[in-house]
């Protein structure tokens, strides 16, 4: 059985796993308290940015189902001999 959903579930993963990873290596990194709260900010606002791109991207493709959907289902009820 094929996964329909697309790619979506393992992009949202990898994402989340490369965040806890640089997280990760920030907290153990030989850096200030400062510098590796600023660099923690710097990816937290990459991170959020990169959502909000995923995300936009997903609607986009959802409604672009929708439309399509729609559309066949119009195309369908027309051909019907009444």
């Amino acid at each position: 059985m094929s996964d329909e959903r697309g790619g979506g579930g393992f992009v949202v993963a990898f994402t989340l796993g490369a965040l806890v990873g640089a997280v990760i290596a920030l907290l153990f990194a030989p850096a200030t308290g400062e510098e590796a709260r600023e660099a923690l900010g710097e990816k937290a606002k990459e991170g959020a940015q990169k959502t909000r791109e995923f995300l936009k991207q997903q609607r986009e493709t959802l409604a672009s189902a929708v439309e399509r959907g729609r559309e066949a289902y119009h195309a369908a009820r027309d051909k019907e001999p009444v």
